[in-house]
């Protein structure tokens, strides 16, 4: 049997987010988390197809568009990584605008506004166009905070880190120069993610961060290196680390949220504040904290993120039960 799904590939500040416009799988009218599940249970294999090699590669990422259950939203959405189903992505959203508005997927109830519903909750986007084209993209993100200041992880070829836990759609270890870490300069992309992959591997032993609104949101599978900013224009530079051996090509949505979440509880980012943060392409996020607020027991912020995105291409996907790599593969 031979699967098609059409694609609409784009990319968010260098970062690929690939939108499944059709062939996606139904499922059934529920919530996001829970259809979530259901994806997962379900149909995991059209994420592995459509993302894994030799149809995508380590850092590909996507989105599948749903009717949203809640009244307040315009459409929800699914994120499809390699790394799974995150529960929220921020260039992929500033993607899937993107190409949804452009390709005309989507109506707004509201010019230059949407309410998406994602598995972490609603995320509100305001777009801004010139002629059939989106420009740029502001997503208000999920409440986001810190979780856990100062901690402190032996990690191997390293040595002691000093890592703070954030949450900003996705937990991230936070970590910036210290004895044991001089920073990003003269650190190649290979070594990024051989550090990566081994703080996280240390820190799932001391460290198991639960949403306290959802406990299916739980676990650090993200890291942020955080470094001083190369851009005169840029407030701090990042290599966002995610999957296997993924390095976020952008400066990370939820990382940017993370991160702002973080300096904000420790005193460093007030209220207003905007936050521009660099990739290691140089491309820019401008981050802003809209407010204070209360998740759970903890004090966080509504963080915003803004940036852009570029339709590159229509793509049509074959998956033939007859192909040997039809679901796909990872080299690890």
């Amino acid at each position: 049997m031979r699967h098609s799904f059409f694609c609409i590939d784009s990319h968010t500040c260098g970062n690929p987010v690939r939108l499944v416009a059709g062939g996606g799988p139904l499922l059934a009218h529920a919530p996001m988390g829970e259809r979530r599940e259901m994806f997962l249970r379900d149909h995991d294999w059209v994420r592995k197809a459509l993302m894994f090699e030799p149809r995508g590669h380590d850092i590909m990422s996507g989105a599948i568009i749903y009717p949203a259950y809640r009244d307040d939203c315009d459409i929800a959405v699914l994120f499809i990584e390699v790394s799974g189903c995150l529960p929220m992505c921020g260039a992929g959203t500033i993607g899937l605008v993107t190409a949804a508005i452009e390709e005309g997927l989507v109506k707004p109830r509201e010019p230059g506004k949407l309410s998406i519903e994602t598995p972490a909750g609603r995320v509100d986007v305001t777009f801004e166009t010139s002629g059939n084209h989106v420009d740029s993209v502001r997503l208000f993100n999920v409440p986001s905070y810190l979780h856990e200041a100062d901690v402190e992880v032996n990690v191997p070829g390293m040595g002691r880190l000093r890592v703070d836990i954030s949450y900003g759609g996705n937990y991230y270890a936070v970590v910036e120069p210290q004895e044991n870490w001089s920073g990003l300069d003269g650190m190649s992309a290979a070594d990024i993610v051989g550090c990566s992959q081994r703080l996280r591997e240390a820190l799932a032993d001391i460290c198991d961060p639960i949403h306290p609104d959802d406990p299916r949101i739980r676990g650090v599978h993200h890291a942020i290196w955080c470094d001083r900013p190369v851009n005169d224009v840029s407030d701090g530079r990042c290599a966002v680390f995610y999957g296997e051996k993924a390095i976020d090509r952008s400066p990370g949505g939820t990382g940017t949220s993370a991160r702002m979440a973080q300096l904000h509880a420790k005193g460093h980012l007030a209220v207003g504040s905007k936050y521009r943060h660099e990739s290691l392409i140089g491309t820019i996020f401008e981050g802003r904290i809209e407010a204070d607020v209360n998740i759970g027991a903890y004090q966080g912020i509504l963080p915003s993120v803004g940036g852009w995105a570029r339709v590159i291409g229509h793509n049509t996907i074959f998956v033939d039960d007859r192909d040997p790599l039809a679901y796909g593969f990872q080299i690890r």
